[in-house]
């Protein structure tokens, strides 16, 4: 790994046997010693006259494999309801203008997390063509962070899906740390990543100021990323670590503390009470640590221009921002410091957000990964086959459609066929599903690798669990709190009939394929589904059924009652949209009569239809 760009820093690898320095740290300062103090009596012998500087900490987070303005499931330059863009191209010209703005040695850059997943570009260079081989290629997340000039990214959940040594492979051709006080190794709980750094900026005075950036990350991997870091990593609560490390950070010689942290500011969690720890606790830390001055949030995927909260001990002003997603937004955190009796005080500190649509993509970052763009735009481009109709899932959080069949026929052929022969190959299957990417479409006619990879946009792999009919109808209960109650006779919004109430995410909104019910939205949650049936006849309670089901599902993501421990009969490590594409390819032709209808499920009101 090549050192970073500031020779004032070190940094030990995090892997390396007794790398740690003392204290148990993995990446420290390295200071050279503090030049004269140049504060100097005023004129009527009051004391010393506070020298007085800015400085900005510009921050991304959640850029889930962006760099270029573009979309490879349309094959289209990227573009939304809101024109938002996206992509490190255009990050990098928003930071450029800061640091021509307050001073390339006033500035510093750090991520919040959630960088190596989330686009086929990304994809692509984890499992197409690997950093890991022999003649590993360049991650380009790697190469764009570099040349725009990174001073540290805390890990994100994500960075973890692709497993440890990938992961490993990415942190060695990075000229910055990736941050991770909470990712701890599981035998001896110290940090398995260096928890912070510590950047000094020459602001004007005789001694630089000591800009201390602590990485956390979320401890939801250990559910999440289960099959990957189980036995390994152990992931800590957040504030718990923060509480820990911040006094370290300080006593290490920081003047500033900011947090960078793959959390967000406040809100649900995505699994539930299965650990004792906060998914999204950036107001927590704000509140509860002494001695942080900002923190950069991320996981969530909001946009938050600037939220203050003030710590209980201290009674000072923590600033929290979060930049939304995939580079759409660049947060600054703007620092007004002084410097007086031998020491560094922050007097203020605001945030604000840019926004990425205002300029044209940096040619630089453009150019530097030309060639691994033009291959992924190749690969997502094969044609695997052909549909009879075109399927969109538009409707899909409404209606029993085509294309979240299709997942489900694919699936549950996938579990069939591997246990076939075996002592489960006579239990039926069903399988789950859920609506990921609401702009999906299957196209009549050619279908290429991108449509495919459009309906499965996550890196899930497949399992099969063995659960009875009542567990299935508690697992179909607990999926219909995604609707909001309403009552017969009342107007039927699409935009207000999900998400609501619980701020239940589509991705946790499951069907069963191969089962038949009604969800009744006029009763409350726990009492909807009716009229459940298996082939025609009514769900036998006692009966036993193989769940084909996603490894995020059965790992306990969601929280969803049984699947996380029931009896688990097969598991596959490839991803399920790879699964998707050679059932496609094997078909040769999609044919929605093979399976759409054969099950189904539907919104009423009192037995009433909604649609």
């Amino acid at each position: 790994m090549s050192l970073n760009r500031r020779d004032f820093v070190t940094r030990s690898a995090a892997t390396a046997a007794g790398a740690a320095l003392a204290g148990g740290l993995t990446a420290a300062a390295a200071t050279p010693a503090a030049a004269a103090d140049l504060d100097r009596d005023d004129a009527r012998g009051r004391g010393p006259v506070p020298f007085k500087a800015t400085f900005t900490v510009m921050g991304t987070t959640d850029l889930h494999g962006h760099v270029l303005n573009w979309e490879y499931f349309t094959d289209s330059e990227y573009d939304d309801k809101a024109h938002n863009d996206v992509g490190l191209a255009k990050i990098s010209t928003l930071v450029e203008q800061v640091r021509q703005e307050k001073g390339r040695g006033r500035t510093l850059l750090i991520d919040a997390g959630d960088t190596i997943q989330g686009t086929q570009l990304s994809y692509y260079f984890a499992r197409v063509e690997p950093i890991t081989g022999k003649k590993a290629p360049r991650h380009p997340m790697a190469a764009a962070m570099n040349a725009i000039g990174y001073d540290a990214a805390a890990l994100g959940n994500h960075e973890f899906n692709y497993g440890i040594p990938l992961l490993r492979a990415y942190q060695d051709q990075l000229d910055f740390p990736l941050l991770g006080a909470n990712a701890v190794h599981v035998k001896s709980e110290k940090p398995a990543f260096p928890p912070y750094v510590i950047r000094e900026l020459r602001l004007g005075h005789g001694r630089p100021i000591r800009v201390g950036v602590l990485g956390l990350t979320n401890p939801g991997i250990a559910i999440w990323d289960k099959a990957n870091v189980q036995g390994q990593l152990a992931f800590p609560g957040i504030p718990e670590i923060a509480a820990k490390w911040v006094p370290k950070v300080r006593a290490a010689g920081a003047d500033v503390v900011v947090i960078t942290a793959h959390t967000g500011v406040d809100g649900g969690s995505s699994w539930g009470d299965q650990l004792p720890y906060a998914e999204n606790a950036g107001a927590e830390i704000a509140a509860t640590v002494p001695g942080v001055d900002a923190i950069l949030v991320g996981h969530a995927h909001k946009e938050i221009p600037q939220r203050i909260v003030v710590n209980q001990q201290t009674g000072r002003n923590v600033v929290l921002s979060e930049p939304a997603l995939w580079g759409e937004r660049l947060t600054c955190f703007d620092f007004e410091v002084e410097y007086a009796r031998g020491q560094w005080t922050v007097t203020g500190v605001s945030a604000r957000l840019l926004n990425s649509n205002t300029v044209a993509e940096d040619p630089k970052i453009v150019k530097l990964v030309a060639d691994q763009h033009k291959k992924v735009v190749a690969y997502v481009n094969q044609v695997i086959g052909s549909c009879k109709e075109s399927l969109s899932i538009a409707d899909a959080r409404f209606k029993d459609t085509p294309i979240i069949d299709l997942i489900g026929k694919v699936q549950a052929d996938a579990v069939r066929d591997a246990l076939a022969g075996g002592p489960y190959a006579g239990l039926p299957v069903l399988a789950q599903a859920a609506p990921f990417n609401r702009t999906a479409v299957i196209p009549a006619g050619e279908v290429k690798l991108r449509d495919a990879a459009g309906l499965y946009i996550y890196e899930n792999t497949l399992e099969a669990r063995i659960l009875t009919g009542a567990q299935l109808k508690d697992y179909l209960e607990y999926s219909a709190k995604y609707y909001a109650r309403l009552a017969p006779g009342d107007v039927v919004n699409p935009d207000t009939l999900t998400n609501q109430a619980n701020n239940t995410p589509d991705y946790n909104y499951d069907s069963i394929y191969g089962l038949s019910y009604d969800i009744d939205i006029a009763q409350p949650v726990g009492s909807r589904i009716t009229k459940l049936s298996y082939q025609g006849a009514p769900l036998d309670p006692a009966a036993e059924f193989v769940l084909a089901v996603n490894n995020y599902r059965a790992s306990g993501g969601g929280n969803f009652p049984h699947v996380a421990a029931a009896r688990q009969v097969w598991a596959n490590s490839d991803e399920i949209r790879n699964t998707m594409i050679a059932w496609v390819k094997a078909k040769g032709v999609i044919d929605p009569a093979d399976f759409y209808g054969k099950s189904t499920w539907r919104l009423v009101r009192a037995g009433v239809p909604v649609f």
